[in-house]
């Protein structure tokens, strides 16, 4: 039988690291404690490894919430504090078009329409690396 519903994501979300980004690719809906688990899971990996970027594909995702779109919002912040920049792919129209029409600006995200897109928006915006000292953005 083809059930053609979203599956809920349980229990752990893989975190994928492609040289200098984390990639994250959501399935169906996400649950409270998987949530929880993967900002958790995003925010050691990014501190433990200075990746500069993460990109969380979403072409998966037939619906989202408010629920879904604070995630996706403190999981930006918590990059930005760590020094890693944050792009959602994948966004289906009915998705973007729910993010309206529930008032969700989604601030710190970089939208790109493909994780392929996504991936050349993160090493566009590369910080630079300077020995010695903080990251500083590129011009």
């Amino acid at each position: 039988m083809n059930d053609a519903r979203p599956r809920p994501v349980t229990g752990h979300v893989p975190v994928l690291r492609l040289g200098d980004v984390l990639l994250v690719t959501l399935q169906g809906d996400l649950h409270d404690n998987t949530a929880q688990q993967l900002q958790q899971d995003l925010a050691e990996t990014i501190s433990r490894t200075g990746v500069r970027g993460v990109l969380i594909d979403i072409s998966g995702v037939e619906i989202v919430d408010s629920f879904l779109g604070r995630v996706l919002a403190e999981i930006a912040a918590q990059a930005k504090l760590l020094a890693a920049r944050t792009v959602v792919a994948g966004m289906r129209p009915a998705v973007a078009i729910t993010l309206v029409e529930l008032g969700l600006t989604l601030p710190g995200l970089s939208t790109a329409l493909s994780t392929e897109a996504g991936m050349e928006l993160l090493a566009r915006q590369a910080p630079v690396r300077r020995p010695g000292g903080p990251r500083q953005e590129s011009p």
